[in-house]
């Protein structure tokens, strides 16, 4: 029994609101698979309601009965940590509620947790990158929220771009080039870091290329949630295939 537990492969398990990008998360698996890591990403969708940028909604999207309700689900994936894999939807409960959400999933779960707009603040600060400029897919209403996230979390936010898209559906939908057109039209030149805040938006695959576009730093989404579930397990991998974040 000792062998076969000391066998195991570790895990973080990640909770997902409803289905745009989260085939992002075996790619990541697999990229960091191929960086020599042995760490499994399981994912287990959460029930959404209904898909808007819209505050009430991400109110509900976060609330923590629809976090409980999926714990069990994701803890039978013989997970070690827990990951609210969702940005808008745990920022927009501000700072203080963003904490008291995830103390309330790692106690549901009994395993460390965290979320994704703390894995942003976590990535920032490993950068030290004391100035960012934010380059979101929501409504700049939405975009302003993460942007006093942000700053509560001791970071200087020069710029910040919304596009107005409502629904994480058709963010989903975006390729390429509409991500490094995102980046690039949020981007400033003050800015140490580029922040693309949105799990709903594909960018495992295309991390080097916003990099080499940029010339600095780009942290996105999943990106992001997933080096935070590793650093939940002490985990640290050299990843150049995933940014600066990883090297």
């Amino acid at each position: 029994m000792a062998e076969a537990a000391a066998a195991r492969t570790r895990a973080v398990g990640f909770l997902y609101p409803g289905y745009s990008a989260e085939d992002d998360y075996p790619r990541l698996e697999r990229i960091l698979g191929e960086a020599g890591a042995s760490v499994r990403l399981p994912l287990v969708h959460t029930d959404i309601g209904e898909d808007a940028h819209r505050v009430d909604a991400l109110l509900e999207m976060g609330s923590a009965k629809r976090l409980a309700a999926k714990v069990e689900e994701v803890k039978a994936q013989e997970i070690d940590a827990v990951v609210w894999a969702c940005t808008s939807a745990s920022f927009v409960f501000g700072w203080d509620g963003a904490h008291e959400q995830v103390r309330e999933l790692s106690a549901v779960a009994g395993l460390p947790a965290s979320s994704t707009s703390f894995a942003f603040a976590g990535a920032v600060q490993a950068l030290r990158a004391e100035r960012v400029a934010i380059a979101a897919t929501y409504p700049e209403d939405v975009a302003e929220l993460f942007t006093a996230f942000l700053k509560a979390a001791g970071s200087e936010v020069v710029s910040m771009r919304g596009s107005g898209i409502i629904t994480a559906a058709e963010v989903g939908t975006w390729g390429e080039e509409e991500v490094l057109a995102l980046a690039r039209g949020g981007d400033h030149p003050d800015a140490q870091a580029v922040l693309l805040p949105d799990t709903a938006l594909h960018t495992a695959a295309y991390i080097p290329a916003l990099e080499a576009e940029l010339g600095k730093p780009v942290l996105t989404a999943n990106q992001v949630t997933v080096w935070k579930g590793l650093g939940l397990l002490d985990e640290q991998v050299s990843c150049p295939a995933l940014g600066k974040l990883f090297t």
